[in-house]
């Protein structure tokens, strides 16, 4: 196919695969959205305590820890389409555990964590073969703009999620998770009209520290790579503040579930307004510096988020930080991605989903905790200016990705 689209913003879209696989991100980031507006908004109903509320981030981040080195392995090793689409199933299933419990009243979080952890084993093996299969759907040319469109996916589907789940929630609380399980399958199927068969060249092979390991050692010799990985993790980390939304939204905004909906998808309209734009206007140059001051506007606007008594303010400021934090995860999966061997890609991947998606949900159990410790909104403001902290920190300790110049390495 030639013209004008192989050269324009959307040139990732005229593959066949990789409409498939991006469709797969936008409805499996639905249906998880709408499931963690749902879990949020129903384990702080039935036990109005922060503490359990972080934990459930820690439930969804435990698995990832615990497998992401033989999950990046797996990716590396076998048929990534099929991973994915099997992971995919996983997690449909532990969503229909979450929609029986809630079908039956129950109460305890106990069984609501042990589903959480179910779907967190499916990311867990998903995450870094999904990552990985984006540069096996599309030519190497068209790899910067498949990022972007498959990042501002995950974002699209963050803002359409959670204000679904939060409208669907108003219904009773079975609907969301009834409507969350039908997406997740309907993921699992997108990825399964892959075309894509061939597993990566490096064969099966045995498993050892050595081969599970080579993303981390990878990782560690490039500087550049580190210094964006890590940086992300502490943002992440201290500025997330999603799991204190239904606190936020019920004891200080004084909104309903829908209103919870709404918070939750602040973040993704700025982080896909910012997508469109940078897949018309990629960067191209100074990409370092770039990613630093992306990562302190996060913050600063984490405080602002924390400061705020207005629902209308509050969707501002979140949605700055997701603007700002597209800028980041463009830059780092670029990076990532695109300086990663084949063979590579998928241990390498699962180390960045250790730092990024483990972080994000480790960053629910750090908010929790320090609310219960400082309450609330001492708690999001110290976050956000951790972040802050953070950013200028990295600017030194990290020169090489400071002065980073274009995306894609030469």
């Amino acid at each position: 196919m030639t013209g004008g689209k192989e050269n324009s913003g959307y040139a990732a879209f005229t593959h066949r695969d990789f409409r498939f696989h991006c469709t797969a991100r936008l409805l499996f980031g639905i249906a998880l959205s709408m499931q963690t507006v749902a879990v949020g908004w129903y384990i702080y109903s039935v036990t109005s305590s922060a503490l359990l509320l972080g934990i459930s981030g820690l439930a969804s981040f435990l698995p990832a820890a615990i497998l992401a080195l033989f999950a990046g392995h797996v990716a590396d090793t076998h048929n990534r389409r099929k991973i994915v689409a099997g992971s995919f199933a996983v997690c449909t299933m532990g969503a229909l555990g979450l929609l029986a419990l809630v079908i039956s009243g129950s109460s305890d979080v106990r069984l609501i964590y042990a589903c959480i952890v179910a779907v967190g084993s499916g990311r867990a093996f998903a995450n870094p073969a999904a990552q990985a299969l984006t540069a096996n759907v599309v030519p190497k040319e068209h790899f910067p703009n498949a990022v972007t469109w498959y990042s501002s996916a995950w974002s699209t589907s963050r803002i359409i999620g959670p204000a679904v789940g939060g409208l669907l929630y108003l219904l009773g609380p079975v609907a969301p998770f009834m409507v969350a399980c039908v997406f997740f399958g309907a993921a699992s199927l997108c990825v399964a009209m892959v075309s894509v068969s061939d597993r990566p060249q490096g064969g099966r092979g045995p498993i050892t520290w050595e081969t599970l390991s080579v993303g981390l050692q990878f990782i560690r010799s490039r500087q550049v790579i580190l210094g964006a990985i890590s940086l992300d993790l502490v943002a992440v980390l201290f500025g997330g503040a999603t799991a204190l939304l239904p606190v936020v939204a019920k004891d200080i905004l004084q909104v309903d579930a829908w209103g919870l909906g709404l918070l939750r998808s602040a973040p993704a309209l700025g982080a896909i307004a910012m997508g469109a734009y940078l897949a018309h206007s990629p960067i191209r140059g100074k990409a370092g510096k770039k990613m630093l001051i992306a990562v302190a506007i996060y913050g600063l606007s984490i405080i602002g988020f924390g400061l705020s008594g207005s629902l209308i303010v509050s969707m501002l400021m979140l949605a700055s930080s997701g603007a700002a934090d597209q800028i980041s995860v463009v830059i780092r999966h670029t990076m990532v991605q695109s300086e990663t061997p084949d063979d590579m890609r998928g241990r390498v991947a699962a180390v960045n989903s250790i730092f990024v998606s483990g972080s994000s949900d480790l960053g629910e159990f750090e908010s929790g905790v320090t609310a219960a410790w400082w309450g609330t909104v001492p708690a999001i403001i110290f976050g956000g200016a951790a972040t802050v902290g953070f950013a200028t920190l990295w600017a030194v300790m990290f020169p090489q990705l400071r002065e980073r110049d274009q995306i894609v390495g030469k």
